[in-house]
């Protein structure tokens, strides 16, 4: 079991910046993906960006150039630096962590709670 705790959410205005951070815990695989997802009213969860054990980043195109994904492997955090932050932006964002066996197959996957992102003047 992997616990996940967010923090970082809040308001912000257009042009400005966040950075969202997530704590995972428990049992912590030395093989882990970690991510973050979001997800709108009325909208599917969407990924938003991932990261692996060994850096490997993956963006989704809507944030590509705004937003970087960073991880600490030894602290188990992983961090989202969101700039030049739209409207459409807003939503509840997720961390996930999915836990991996050697051949890359998921095991199990985790979520945070969730941490609401509002970008509006």
């Amino acid at each position: 079991q992997v616990q996940l705790v967010e923090s970082g959410g809040g308001l912000v205005q257009p042009g400005g910046s966040l950075k969202l951070s997530c704590a995972a815990s428990g049992s912590v695989s030395s093989d882990i993906a970690m991510g973050w997802y979001r997800q709108a009213p009325g909208k599917k969860r969407e990924l938003v960006a991932a990261i692996t054990k060994r850096n490997s980043t993956t963006y989704a195109d809507s944030v590509k150039g705004r937003f970087t994904i960073s991880r600490d492997n030894a602290k188990n955090t992983v961090e989202l630096q969101m700039n030049s932050l739209k409207p459409e932006d807003t939503a509840v964002y997720y961390c996930n962590a999915d836990t991996l066996d050697r051949y890359g197959n998921i095991l199990l996957r985790s979520w945070g709670q969730g941490t609401q992102v509002t970008v509006s003047s």
